[in-house]
């Protein structure tokens, strides 16, 4: 019997529940505010309150304690992993768990000047966000044991249904920015949560992988296209030094990297849904247009 205790239920947790949530015998989730608490209550899930400073409900311990994989997309703070200090002591001593996976980001690489990278690629995150990161990647593995997987998910930008560039086109604040040589990997959250699924069963392989689609290109480029799609004209490129953008926007600029998504394919035998941002955003499009259809 599978029973899934997912540590942070955003939009990617949720998405990989939606689609897969049928593996598990039960489901169990946390957020962090009482109001979201009580919506995804109403939508029927066992959900419980997880934040800094709140004592853990006995049935948030219990489902941890029951708990046989768990998804961890819970964000690190400057005072370190808010799920493994609640949580981490309680699943290291379970009986029942076999496999935790932590939802990472590949800014734990730093910058490679656009050079091709892979999971044997040493890490040296700059940002203290990325830095943060990495040591809850290692807090985690901490948990590994004969008969229980840890698996670290290092992920490129995530986009899908109401989480893409269509959506700053609409609202008008999508803006072509041009850095010289710069490349960005993207990552559907489709073949996130195919990704999750296969590795819950090879919790043998890894343990860490990279999850970024095939060609990794410039801002702009996506952006253009994705108008196009819309009917929509692109805006004007806009060099990236007369861009005015927040710290943590111009973190991400800071570094320049391709990810080699190879291992998910020779070690989990998955074959990226959407390859390209191409492919990717036309399913988008797809979906809403589906969506929208009387049934």
């Amino acid at each position: 019997m599978r029973r899934l205790l997912v540590l942070g239920f955003g939009y990617t947790a949720r998405r990989f529940v939606e689609r897969h949530g049928g593996m598990f015998e039960t489901v169990s989730v946390t957020a962090r505010t009482a109001e979201k608490i009580e919506h995804l209550k109403s939508e029927g899930y066992d959900a419980y309150r997880l934040v800094t400073g709140i004592p853990l409900s006995p049935e948030l311990v219990v489902a941890a304690k029951a708990a046989t994989h768990v998804l961890v997309s819970v964000p690190p703070s400057e005072d370190g992993d808010p799920a493994f200090t609640a949580l981490g002591h309680t699943l290291g001593e379970s009986i029942d768990l076999v496999w935790v996976g932590y939802l990472s980001t590949t800014g734990v690489y730093g910058d490679h000047g656009g050079r091709w990278i892979d999971e044997e690629t040493e890490t040296a995150p700059k940002s203290a966000r990325s830095r943060r990161r990495l040591d809850a990647e290692e807090e985690w593995r901490t948990l590994a044991a004969p008969g229980r997987a840890v698996q670290i998910f290092r992920l490129s930008g995530i986009y899908g249904p109401g989480n893409s560039v269509f959506d700053g086109l609409r609202e008008g604040k999508a803006r072509r920015l041009h850095k010289p040589d710069q490349v960005f990997n993207r990552i559907h959250v489709d073949d996130i949560a195919a990704v999750l699924k296969a590795a819950i069963e090879h919790p043998e392989a890894g343990p860490v992988f990279n999850l970024g689609d095939d060609e990794p290109v410039p801002q702009h480029e996506v952006v253009a296209y994705a108008a196009g799609l819309l009917g929509m004209e692109p805006s004007p490129v806009v060099p990236f030094d007369e861009a005015q953008m927040s710290e943590m926007a111009k973190s991400f600029w800071a570094e320049n990297k391709r990810i080699r998504n190879t291992r998910v394919r020779t070690e989990l035998g998955v074959d990226l849904l959407y390859p390209t941002y191409r492919a990717g955003l036309k399913a988008i499009l797809e979906e809403e247009a589906a969506g929208r259809q009387p049934v």
